[in-house]
């Protein structure tokens, strides 16, 4: 063979893998973006939001800020082999943390019900439901917050090109 023979097949590059466990959010990597709904005269809220795999495919990492680092906060999500179930923590700019578990509805949505620690408006739980229809994530959520669920927020995220910043 000469040395300068090219060669006769190229390598097969293989997209790295996630825990079959974890499944249902590999349609979820990537950045996403919504904008809040806001009271008029109020300023806009534009959440961005990095899903990506962390620790060797065993974990999905989610990171997001609202309006550039105003307000952020990062999950680690992964499968509990001693609960078998889903588990998360998120941990938050504003001092404060949440535990919980998830909950796969179908291959589009799961639920997510969480435990809240130190928040300081009285939040002591939080369930959120979120659903992946094509290009868009929609995500329900709704806080327990002085004895009551609030009413639903709603906000539709689309794919983004801008990033997840902090202050």
């Amino acid at each position: 063979m000469a040395l300068n023979a090219a060669p006769t097949s190229q390598p097969e590059t293989k997209a790295p893998s996630i825990n079959p466990k974890l499944a249902v959010f590999a349609p979820y990597l990537g950045t996403w973006e919504a904008d809040f709904a806001v009271p008029e005269g109020k300023s806009p809220m534009k959440d961005v939001s990095l899903w990506e795999r962390a620790l060797n495919g065993n974990a999905i990492r989610t990171l997001h800020s609202i309006n550039d680092g105003m307000y952020g906060g990062e999950s680690l999500i992964f499968f509990d082999n001693k609960k078998q179930q889903l588990v998360f923590y998120y941990f938050t700019t504003a001092e404060f943390f949440t535990q919980g578990t998830i909950e796969v509805i179908d291959d589009n949505t799961f639920v997510a019900y969480e435990e809240v620690s130190g928040n300081d408006d009285g939040i002591t739980k939080v369930k959120s439901t979120s659903t992946l229809l094509g290009n868009e994530m929609s995500i329900s959520t709704s806080y327990f917050k002085k004895g009551q669920w609030t009413t639903p927020e709603k906000r539709t995220y689309k794919p983004s090109k801008l990033a997840v910043k902090f202050k």
